[in-house]
């Protein structure tokens, strides 16, 4: 990095399987800030939810296959976020990331907080948004707001 040079906060390469509202909301935004990302779903309708900031890659596959996920040149990726609908298909996605492809930094969204659990068992990091909604409503609710 050369003096003045601003500090990447991002890795270089991204692969996010699911394009969904928040596979597509974060392909964008990190597409915008410089890093390369190869967006992945099983169905290209999918790929509509993109906004035109989007300057990265489309790959309809279905990423639980070994080949889908080369194509998105996994192996070179500094993160995978796993932003499917489906805990099951997040957990192999995110698992094949880390065991098979030694990729640095895995994500994986996961609804059932239950779930967690054995993803930690596995070294993957997750995201819960029903622990992050619960949390957000108790806190909204708290007595320290003057609320019963």
């Amino acid at each position: 990095m050369h003096m003045g040079e601003p500090e990447k906060l991002y890795p270089a390469h991204f692969v996010i399987v699911g394009c969904g509202r928040l596979g597509s909301i974060l392909a964008s935004e990190l597409s915008q800030k410089g890093s390369r990302v190869v967006l992945i779903d099983r169905d290209q309708r999918s790929f509509s939810l993109l906004d035109a900031r989007f300057s990265g890659f489309r790959l309809t596959g279905d990423a639980v296959e070994v080949e889908v996920l080369q194509s998105a040149d996994l192996a070179e990726a500094g993160c995978l976020l796993a932003t499917t609908e489906k805990d099951t298909i997040n957990l192999m996605v995110a698992q094949v990331a880390k065991v098979v492809f030694s990729v640095p930094k895995v994500l994986a969204r996961v609804y059932d907080p239950k779930r967690g659990i054995l993803y930690r068992k596995f070294g993957i990091e997750t995201i819960c948004p029903t622990s992050l909604a619960a949390q957000e409503f108790l806190r909204v609710i708290s007595p320290e707001r003057g609320l019963p």
